[in-house]
Parts: C-alpha cells; sequence; structure tokens
C-alpha cells in the first residue's frame, strides 16, 4: 500500500494550481483529458504520461 501512494499524485490545476478530484499513478496515460477545476471553475485540456503534466495542444 505504500509503495502506491508513493506512485501517485493529485492533478493540479494548470490556471489556478489547486487541487482536483483527479488522481494519477506511475502507470497512468492519459492524452486530451478535459481536466475540470472545481475551485476556479474552467476546464482545460491536459496531457498526463508517468506522473509528468501539460497542457495539449
Amino acid at each position: 500500500m505504500d509503495n502506491e501512494q508513493n506512485n501517485s499524485r493529485w492533478i493540479r490545476c494548470p490556471v489556478c494550481n489547486s487541487k482536483t478530484r483527479t488522481k494519477v499513478y506511475a502507470d497512468t496515460v492519459m492524452f486530451n483529458f478535459p481536466l475540470y477545476c472545481p475551485k476556479c471553475k474552467k476546464e482545460t485540456k491536459i496531457d498526463v504520461l508517468q506522473l509528468k503534466m501539460a497542457k495539449s495542444k
């Protein structure tokens, strides 16, 4: 269980930098994922690969 917690992260909003409700693991791969932030109420398309997040183009 501890190993899973070390290899996971909550995604942060690229606009306001607050935590979102989406959690990713080391083996998670997402492309053009519509990330919604409940704080700033914005939706941003992101790519996630090996716990690294970037805005989609």
